[in-house]
């Protein structure tokens, strides 16, 4: 009589996951003071790490005052990559997003901002790919907003500068009533934020004040309305150069 040979059966399905190990940083919250310690620590790191960067790449200024701060984008060591150089006088071509200032915006100028308006970003409704439209100018041409027609020049083809935006070098009209909130010399109003109610009254007179006339401006009533509500706050205008005409 033969004796049993063992068999090897297969069996199907997954292995079980291996266990985790029990570290504190892995741990979740039990109740909701853990919860809330927990992503108040979360905060703190990462609100030091954009101070940190914010500090390690400081924004350069321009003969007229305009703060700007050029981008390195990830997988690149450059902020160029041509040798075609924005001039005075230039027509030039540009994609741009005019950004409210996010909470961790330190530097008036890096962290995260919320798109008020833009050209070429795919992201309003009439652009379906990044590049649909642009916004051509010349610069020095006084219908444009000085703090882009201050920091524009220099700027490589291809190159991505993040540009502050005051109220008197944007879209507010150049009259001592209305030189007031950051950076003014008037009797305005301080600076506004979305957490601050003021008469209605008040709005109507700060809105006499938004300059239509200046460009780029908003292409839909939408848009328009946004940025009624921002223009006489400081604001970030994110511009990468695309051609130099």
């Amino acid at each position: 009589i033969n004796s049993a040979q063992p068999s090897n059966a297969l069996v199907k399905g997954n292995a079980p996951p291996p266990k985790k190990s029990s570290s504190s940083e892995e741990r979740k919250c039990r109740n909701v003071e853990e919860c809330q310690e927990q992503a108040e620590r979360a905060e703190e790191i990462k609100a030091q790490q954009e101070a940190e960067k914010a500090a390690a790449n400081p924004p350069k200024v321009t003969s007229r005052g305009t703060k700007y701060l050029d981008i390195v984008e990830e997988g690149s060591s450059t902020t160029t990559s041509s040798d075609k150089v924005a001039m005075d006088g230039d027509t030039v071509e540009v994609h741009y997003k005019v950004l409210k200032l996010g909470k961790r915006s330190y530097d008036g100028l890096s962290g995260e901002g919320t798109v008020v308006f833009s050209r070429g970003y795919a992201l309003e409704d009439d652009e379906k790919v990044i590049g649909d439209h642009s916004f051509k100018f010349t610069l020095g041409d006084n219908q444009v907003i000085s703090a882009l027609n201050d920091a524009v020049p220099g700027m490589a083809v291809g190159a991505l500068r993040r540009i502050s935006v005051t109220p008197q070098n944007g879209w507010e009209k150049n009259t001592k009533a209305c030189d007031g909130g950051p950076g003014g010399s008037g009797a305005g109003g301080d600076l506004k934020t979305d957490y601050v109610v003021v008469p209605t009254a008040t709005m109507v007179e700060q809105e006499a004040c938004f300059d239509k006339n200046k460009l780029p401006f908003p292409a839909t009533y939408a848009q328009e309305r946004r940025m009624a509500q921002r223009f006489d706050q400081s604001l970030i205008m994110e511009v990468r150069l695309v051609n130099v005409v």
